[in-house]
């Protein structure tokens, strides 16, 4: 990414944000993050406190910072099917997503990345239904991202992520963190049946796609896919958690009821290298081994 250039992270202080900001920043780009969150900023990054579902706070910010590359990350990210994410994802996903790609077609930039997900429906008949309100929110913000490209021009591609994990995530109630955590304190983790099959991405990994899919001309107006291309149980994952932190413990299998209707597939790998040149570099033991001393630091265990 050229140094000099300014580029706008929506969501930037969160998970994911956080290690695009830091990628960008080393490249020597000018960072600023939005979100409604309060952040003091950093001493690569400028931070705005934004209600991004604001159409008129959006061109705001988009006048003050002038970025050349826009990366829209902010999101309700629940993937609960429960009616109380309905709105909170319909305002925090697909509202913020129309208002910036309507800012940034009135005024323009090199490239728009927008974060789409795995639990989205795939384009085949059989799976034509959300199976959440975030997915919903979702897919709809890629037909909106697809119609900005056809009629206005805009320079917009779409990351379809899998379910990332890594370093700094924040919230302590997914998967990962709240095994992690649970097996530090001795305790064994409680989960449902572990038949469900995912694909696990480290969050280094995908900010490097982000970045190639900023520069990559042949992304523009395209989705692709930010996974590892390989699917395990998440009984599996669990047991290879426990034998890293303490094989003495073993999950809770089948404490916890299953979500219905919760998809599955695996990143197309090699679409992804053919379009943006990535592929990702760490590998799921390896990754969980930097996930678990990270934790283990910050608890001082």
């Amino acid at each position: 990414m050229p140094p000099g250039s300014a580029a706008l992270v929506t969501g930037g202080v969160g998970f994911i944000g956080s290690h695009l900001c830091a990628k960008l920043a080393a490249a020597g780009v000018s960072v600023h993050s939005a979100s409604r969150r309060e952040h003091p900023g950093g001493e690569h990054f400028r931070h705005w406190s934004v209600d991004l579902s604001d159409f008129s706070a959006v061109g705001r910010l988009l006048d003050e910072t002038r970025p050349d590359y826009v990366f829209h990350l902010a999101s309700h990210v629940q993937g609960a099917p429960d009616l109380k994410h309905l709105l909170p994802a319909f305002h925090g996903n697909l509202a913020t997503t129309v208002n910036l790609l309507t800012a940034v077609a009135e005024r323009g930039c090199r490239r728009i990345v927008m974060t789409g997900s795995f639990m989205e429906p795939s384009a085949t008949p059989a799976d034509m239904t959300p199976t959440s309100p975030y997915a919903a929110a979702k897919w709809s913000s890629g037909a909106y991202a697809r119609m900005f490209h056809a009629l206005y021009g805009v320079p917009v591609t779409t990351a379809r992520v899998f379910m990332v994990y890594g370093p700094g995530q924040q919230d302590l109630t997914k998967l990962v963190p709240y095994a992690i955590g649970r097996l530090l304190k001795g305790e064994a983790p409680q989960i449902t049946s572990g038949r469900r099959l995912v694909d696990w991405v480290y969050a280094e990994d995908v900010a490097e796609g982000f970045l190639r899919l900023a520069l990559a001309p042949a992304a523009v107006g395209k989705t692709v896919d930010l996974g590892s291309g390989s699917l395990i149980a998440t009984a599996d994952l669990v047991a290879l958690l426990c034998r890293l932190v303490d094989p003495s413990l073993q999950a809770q299998v089948g404490a916890l009821p299953d979500r219905p209707m919760e998809p599955t597939g695996a990143a197309h790998v090699e679409e992804s290298f053919n379009t943006i040149g990535w592929s990702p570099r760490i590998g799921l033991e390896e990754g969980l081994k930097r996930t678990i001393e990270f934790y283990r630091q910050q608890q001082g265990t």
